[in-house]
């Protein structure tokens, strides 16, 4: 599945949180519009890193003009053997750029955590190579979710994606540990992305009107943080540093 995916994107990606019958709506207009993706429904699995005064999670929840993320991603549980993504999602002024380089799994986890040298070396593994020397991250937290997703007929650039069943750990933190987690959303909260290099159609801004759905602000990793580490409290010694940094 990897090796038929793009590895650098620039687009904008709106989101929004729909009701069964929301999405039922949504579905029934997408007809004659949108055809369902190549790959049909599949699970996501990513690991999310971060310094460990969660720097940065904490900067994109402020909502500033430009943020920045590291995640490693598979597509159903790796072995060692199997193609992982290493990624770098970063967002300026609306605009979401996401560039990202291919590796095993095993290589993967000894670039990222062991500081071992990139199976193959490329630009994005450069720039990766300053991220980590920049923030020194570490996993945080793994985060799954089933997807269904549909392309655009005229403009298959135009890409619908909904989510369902998001679920965390914040152990075993290696996407070859398995898919099992808990819950983030309730069971009948579904996840909309809209994911489009310029403005929507006026077929798909008449549905949105008609489902009901209004765009929200919505971040996988940034609502596990607020979840469970703000809502237990940031241990004292995080929070001497981020008034330090204040």
């Amino acid at each position: 599945m990897a090796g038929k995916m793009q590895f650098c994107f620039k687009r904008y990606e709106k989101k929004y949180m729909l009701a069964p019958d929301q999405f039922a709506t949504m579905l029934a207009g997408m007809e004659g519009y949108m055809r369902a993706d190549e790959f049909g429904r599949y699970t996501i699995c990513n690991i999310y890193y971060d310094t460990d005064d969660y720097r940065l999670i904490r900067a994109s929840l402020e909502k500033p003009v430009y943020k920045e993320k590291l995640r490693m991603r598979s597509y159903g549980v790796p072995d060692d053997r199997n193609e992982v993504f290493v990624e770098l999602k970063k967002k300026y002024d609306s605009v979401v750029y996401k560039r990202r380089t291919i590796m095993t799994a095993a290589g993967a986890v000894s670039y990222l955590h062991d500081g071992a040298a990139p199976e193959r070396e490329d630009q994005i593994c450069r720039e990766i190579d300053w991220f980590m020397h920049s923030y020194h991250p570490t996993p945080k937290v793994y985060i799954a979710y089933d997807r269904t997703a549909f392309a655009g007929i005229e403009d298959p650039e135009l890409r619908i994606t909904f989510d369902t069943n998001l679920r965390w750990r914040d152990r075993e933190l290696d996407l070859r540990a398995g898919d099992y987690g808990e819950a983030i959303l309730s069971p009948d909260q579904i996840l909309m992305e809209i994911k489009i290099p310029g403005t929507a159609p006026v077929w798909l801004a008449r549905l949105l009107s008609e489902a009901g759905a209004f765009h929200t602000s919505f971040s996988k990793y940034g609502t596990w943080y607020k979840q469970n580490i703000l809502r237990r409290g940031l241990p004292e010694t995080i929070r001497k540093e981020v008034r330090a940094c204040a």
